[in-house]
């Protein structure tokens, strides 16, 4: 049994386990925001100077290529945001991650530690109990490690078909707009 002291830390624990993880979410969240206040500025500042280019166009011809030059830096900067998005949420789930894989070690080393008590006071005849106890904990911790790799291993994979999609991407709207070019 859990003494009112352990008790009392164990919440201590589980409330800074809390705030800090809601501090991270709130870290993530204000970088959202301060990149979509600059994507907001500069598209807006971006609009008046294409307005005042649409306004000087004084035929087809010239309007074709105005916007043939708009479509090249405009998926650009799409692909870019899409990265920086991409990067702040990925910063933020690691760390959260990070805070709850040392909270799951914590957590591990704790179980551990009151299978270990218990089976110092266990009753003799119950070495087949204590082993099949300890042998279901390892494999909990070996399930929690098997699950905490493949996760990694799917974020890494979808990092990599981020990047190729992102290139590619930019890659077909320069060619476009080579395309659109040509034939304006």
């Amino acid at each position: 049994m859990m003494t009112p002291e352990q008790l009392m830390a164990a919440q201590k624990a589980n409330i800074d386990t809390l705030f800090g993880l809601t501090g991270k979410a709130f870290e993530g969240m204000e970088k959202l925001v301060e990149l979509n206040l600059q994507v907001t500025k500069a598209a807006m500042g971006e609009m008046a100077d294409t307005s005042k280019a649409m306004m000087s166009v004084k035929d087809a011809q010239e309007l074709m290529t105005l916007q043939a030059g708009m479509l090249q830096p405009a998926a650009e900067k799409a692909a870019a945001y899409a990265r920086h998005l991409y990067d702040i949420a990925s910063a933020t789930n690691a760390d959260l991650a990070k805070i709850v894989e040392a909270q799951t070690s914590d957590a591990q080393k704790k179980v551990m530690a009151m299978v270990d008590a218990q089976v110092k006071n266990a009753p003799a005849g119950t070495e087949n109990v204590v082993a099949l106890v300890k042998s279901a904990v390892a494999a909990a911790n070996n399930a929690y490690e098997t699950v905490h790799k493949a996760s990694k291993q799917a974020a890494d994979l979808m990092e990599a078909n981020f990047q190729a999609a992102t290139t590619t991407a930019v890659k077909a709207t320069q060619s476009a707009t080579k395309s659109t070019r040509r034939a304006a």
